[in-house]
């Protein structure tokens, strides 16, 4: 039974190639079984109200390419600097609103390629951590869009994949490891990225929809946390121009 107290607002919408509406359904499935209640909005307009989205847990965008307004965008940044948790996967949260450079701040990194295209086969590597979000977690494979990022060195990188798997123009360099999960704060919230999740049934692999549910679970804990210990952002806030 979901707790009215455990909210959580998923966005969806944007390029329909990447399934949004079946990865909406599909994560407020693992956050209703985790006791949050979802609300579910396939509108920007969500992000309107700012006092509206302190109320939630967690924000989780669905929501790949668009735009997004500056007065939107500074709403999500206030409500996740405040507590808010923000997660997210693949283009649905990093290759959303490209045009926002706060939007790429605030969520650790943005698209920039999948040399190969769909059904490229690699590994997940589990990077060795003390963090339960990967504990027991083993690498696994997966046939899906390779995703090349640019990324916050900041992140707290709990899984990864070698570049490249395919020849193209970035094949010249040496091999890297590109990080396909991260934690990261943002103020007072926890941010989740997942790269994974071209299509929804990536997540029908345990391994992936694993790490899927956990991000989900512990971006949300953290508004708890922050509530439980009277928490303010007052002394982060500053009236100088940031961008």
């Amino acid at each position: 039974m979901a707790n009215k107290n455990k909210k959580a607002l998923i966005v969806w919408g944007g390029w329909d190639g990447h399934e949004p509406d079946k990865i909406a359904k599909r994560f407020a499935k693992y956050l209703n079984e985790g006791g949050y209640e979802t609300e579910i909005s396939d509108s920007l307009s969500s992000f309107e109200d700012l006092d509206k989205l302190l109320t939630y847990s967690v924000i989780v965008p669905v929501w790949t390419m668009g735009e997004i307004s500056a007065d939107q965008c500074k709403n999500v940044c206030e409500a996740v600097a405040a507590g808010v948790g923000l997660a997210g996967c693949h283009g649905g949260m990093c290759d959303a609103f490209r045009g926002s450079v706060l939007w790429q701040f605030i969520t650790g990194g943005n698209w920039v390629a999948h040399p190969g295209g769909d059904g490229v086969e690699f590994t997940v590597n589990i990077k060795d951590s003390s963090s339960p979000l990967v504990a027991d977690i083993e690498d696994f494979k997966v046939a899906t869009e390779h995703y090349y990022l640019l990324v916050d060195p900041t992140n707290e990188v709990l899984a990864t994949t070698d570049f490249p798997a395919v020849d193209w123009y970035h094949s010249t360099h040496k091999k890297v490891e590109m990080p396909v999960v991260w934690t990261k704060k943002w103020g007072l919230g926890r941010v989740y990225y997942n790269s994974l999740g071209h299509h929804d049934d990536v997540f029908d692999i345990p391994e992936a929809g694993e790490l899927m549910r956990r991000g989900l679970l512990w971006a949300a804990e953290g508004k708890q946390i922050v509530e439980e210990k009277g928490l303010t952002i007052d002394h982060l806030k500053s009236d100088g121009p940031m961008f």
